[in-house]
């Protein structure tokens, strides 16, 4: 028998460090991902003793970006993509140029050339993927309006860091002399690459949406959950592969996308919570892949420019977060949520610059700075996190100012400003009821404040957010389009207030089950027509 078994060994491997080295970090009390590097640096070439093998473990590590992206997807739609992309598309933007302007006058300080710094800038602008969602999970924002902001801007760097991809080879050949790749040549390629990727996009939103549901729903008809895994399993996994092969994007935006489209499935949190142990276990290799790549000797080498390097990428990328964000308008908290989310890289950068060296683009020492630069910010994320939270814990943001609360009675509560909402709200007013308005978009409820309307801007579920609307209130109308959040938020104002009368919107048979086991008193479907028929359950009291 053969006993060369290089997958099964790095598996082990990988998984029984991981998990030695994770519980030792927890017992220490500092983030887990801290294990998952260090079990990486120990099963790497630069350590003595096993040493798992380079060409798997990246590609086992692609698996659990695919399905970590997947299952961001399955939460996300195409309504909270659009909702965030005036702050998203030139938040991210700028955020790259600054900080390829940052490694761009490092890379002149170790005198590179300047095609060399840009390359080596745009690898130090882009974030993790798996880093990003795993911190956001950690603390309950995915679904806030800070996480869908950091999600989109990360799509947003992720199209950017295609188009970089693209431009690689043509930089390479103008820095070689090649007198035949001419502007038009350029500019050709780059806009076929944007025409791939919009023809994607369509795709997937036109045709994917009635075909995935199609196929899950006559899948889940058959009665076998093996089945119905490997169903979406497929679809998960072919369409990032797909994406890469047909289209030239990402294996994470492909996987992305294929769940924004899954989404409009009455299947999908089946869906969400069948993959979720195959995204923590694959997310874990994800990090070991990276210690592997770690060469401590490089801190010997180059402890100025790895200093910097880490500088750059920690704060250099945080501050301009911060700066865009709040430049748009957004509260103290949404920015250093963001500028937090982006104080490391990861995947991208290691594919950019691996490709910059083998064009001879930038010099190695290079990719290694990006690396080590990497493994430290991954590191210290966690860290950055923590310290942040407990920092906007002493340092509440002061209330923004709204009617008194106290002297409404008989009010209805209205959860949610948008689709939903933008139809009910007039609705109601024009029964003549007095209404406290719920959102966590400030910009959603502006038009109402200026009305005075008494609005309330926060997540619903942040602590003491729905007990200051709800006293006295004669009625809660849920207009939320995440039914797992809304479901939440109903069972909060239930068990503080069980008399209270509370109706939700559900757009599926299972979201709408879900929202009255956990206390709705009534669930209606669709946009005008929930908003109209919660208007006449409030109007009947």
């Amino acid at each position: 028998m053969d006993h060369s078994i290089p997958l099964i060994t790095t598996l082990v491997g990988g998984f029984v460090l991981a998990y030695l080295l994770g519980m030792l970090a927890q017992r220490l009390k500092i983030s887990p991902m801290v294990g998952y590097l260090a079990a990486g640096v120990f099963s790497g070439p630069f350590t003595p003793g096993y040493v798992a093998d380079l060409q798997l473990a990246p590609e086992l590590a692609e698996i659990g970006v695919i399905l970590l992206m997947f299952g961001v997807g399955l939460h996300f739609s195409v309504k909270d993509l659009l909702s965030v992309k005036h702050i998203a598309i030139p938040g991210a933007i700028v955020q790259i140029a600054i900080a390829t302007l940052l490694g761009l006058g490092l890379s002149q300080l170790l005198g590179w050339s300047v095609t060399a710094g840009v390359v080596f800038g745009l690898a130090l602008s882009t974030a993790s993927t798996v880093v990003l969602l795993r911190a956001l999970e950690s603390l309950g924002l995915v679904e806030s309006r800070e996480g869908r902001i950091a999600i989109g801007w990360l799509i947003v760097e992720d199209l950017v860091m295609v188009l970089a991809l693209v431009m690689l080879p043509i930089l390479a050949n103008l820095q070689q002399g090649g007198g035949e790749v001419m502007l038009t040549s350029a500019l050709k390629d780059v806009g076929l690459t944007l025409a791939k990727v919009a023809a994607f996009i369509a795709l997937m939103i036109v045709g994917g949406r009635r075909l995935i549901p199609w196929l899950l729903a006559h899948t889940a008809a058959t009665g076998s959950r093996e089945l119905f895994t490997l169903a979406v399993l497929s679809c998960s996994l072919g369409i990032a592969f797909g994406a890469v092969e047909l289209f030239g994007v990402s294996f994470a935006l492909g996987a992305f996308f294929a769940g924004v489209v899954m989404n409009s499935s009455h299947l999908s949190h089946k869906a969400a919570s069948d993959t979720l142990p195959l995204q923590d276990a694959f997310a874990v290799l994800f990090f070991v892949s990276v210690g592997m790549l770690f060469d401590p000797a490089i801190l010997l080498r180059e402890p100025l420019a790895v200093l910097a390097t880490i500088f750059i990428i920690i704060f250099g990328k945080s501050v301009a977060a911060f700066a865009i964000v709040r430049l748009f308008g957004h509260r103290q908290r949404t920015a250093l949520t963001i500028s937090a989310s982006l104080a490391q890289v990861g995947e991208f950068s290691f594919i950019l610059m691996g490709l910059a060296v083998a064009l001879n683009l930038v010099p190695g020492v290079a990719r290694d700075l990006v690396l080590v630069g990497a493994c430290f910010s991954i590191m210290l994320n966690p860290l950055l996190f923590t310290r942040l939270e407990r920092w906007l814990a002493r340092h509440p943001e002061p209330e923004q100012p709204q009617a008194p609360l106290e002297v409404q009675q008989g009010h209805v509560v209205v959860v949610g400003a948008g689709p939903v909402g933008s139809h009910l709200i007039p609705l109601l007013l024009s029964q003549g009821k007095a209404l406290v308005l719920l959102d966590e978009d400030e910009h959603l409820l502006e038009p109402w404040r200026k009305q005075n309307i008494p609005c309330l801007v926060g997540h619903p579920l942040q602590p003491d957010m729905l007990l200051h609307a709800l006293p006295h209130a004669s009625y809660l109308l849920v207009t939320l389009d995440d039914g797992l959040l809304a479901g939440e938020v109903v069972a909060a104002a239930h068990s503080h207030y069980p008399a209270l009368p509370i109706a939700a919107c559900g757009a599926q048979e299972e979201i709408a089950r879900h929202l009255l086991e956990r206390g709705a008193h009534h669930v209606v479907n669709g946009d005008e027509e929930a908003a109209q028929r919660l208007g006449q359950l409030a109007g009947a009291v």
